[in-house]
């Protein structure tokens, strides 16, 4: 239950994360409204507050409870070595929401084949506490370098070697370079302060906000279909159906007919409904979908 003059401080990722982060809370039925002038989105919630952050910055914040929650890659929670708590993956298939790596990478042409000959090298990198966990993981000691952009044109000349993110591996490509090893994947995640968990109402915001965003990530790729079929060749169409589609079957007015609803990929729907078609199904209406809460 709401309680008058309480709110939660959210943090929005500013930066590459920001225009799908915004996109995400529409899905959801948030509309976060970000100007060019101001830090301090606003947001159709009387119970929400949402401050732009840099996501390299994020976790700090939110450990430091000036924010209670916020958005942020799971690389920058372990880089800051930030005490928050984690409440949710938000992997996504869209740009910047989906899996990134951070990887060791060397000219191509370089002698170093794994991350054993760095001993005493030079490498350059935006997460310097990430690389200094990873060589102590493997009981290398190098000099690390923070990079302040451009990382990957260091190699050879600036730097032996670099950790530097990848999310398609163009860059890397582009410059000549070698991946030797993969440091982290990481993917966004709502991060939250512990005393904001520990807070019942905060808490229950944050699950009820998270239900929605979950709901809309679920439904990203997908999109309902409904058909009229006729009962001598409903097993045959759904066999067609995806294994993991669970239709819904209503009876009609005319008993020798029922109507299929379901929800499926929408990349298998250009494929599907000629199938479907052929198996006798009319009336074919495809859909989207906002939110799907399981």
């Amino acid at each position: 239950m709401a309680q008058q003059g309480r709110v939660l401080r959210i943090g929005i990722p500013k930066g590459s994360l920001q225009d799908t982060t915004v996109k995400l809370f529409a899905h959801a039925g948030y509309q976060v409204g970000v100007t060019s002038r101001s830090y301090y989105p606003t947001v159709d919630d009387p119970e929400i507050e949402c401050i732009l952050i840099r996501a390299q910055e994020m976790a700090r914040y939110v450990a430091q409870g000036v924010m209670d929650a916020g958005i942020t890659g799971l690389d920058w929670v372990l880089e800051t070595n930030a005490k928050v708590k984690e409440l949710a993956d938000l992997k996504a298939p869209w740009p910047n929401y989906r899996p990134v790596r951070w990887v060791l990478a060397v000219k191509e042409d370089a002698k170093f084949r794994s991350v054993r000959d760095l001993e005493g090298k030079r490498i350059a990198t935006e997460a310097v506490g990430l690389t200094k966990a990873y060589l102590k993981k493997h009981g290398v000691k190098a000099e690390v370098e923070f990079s302040w952009g451009a990382t990957e044109v260091k190699p050879p000349v600036l730097a032996d070697a670099i950790v530097d993110v990848s999310e398609t591996g163009s860059s890397l490509r582009a410059n000549d370079l070698r991946v030797m090893d993969v440091v982290l994947e990481s993917t966004p995640r709502f991060i939250a302060h512990p005393g904001s968990v520990q807070d019942a109402w905060k808490r229950d915001k944050m699950e009820r906000l998270l239900l929605l965003l979950r709901g809309a990530i679920t439904a990203i790729d997908r999109v309902g279909l409904m058909m009229n079929v006729p009962r001598k060749t409903l097993d045959e169409v759904l066999g067609q159906l995806p294994a993991l589609a669970t239709p819904t079957i209503s009876t009609l007015a005319d008993e020798k007919w029922v109507a299929v609803n379901t929800v499926i990929e929408e990349r298998l729907v250009r494929e599907l409904l000629p199938k479907l078609k052929a198996c006798g199904a009319t009336g074919l209406v495809e859909y989207p979908l906002s939110k799907i809460v399981a």
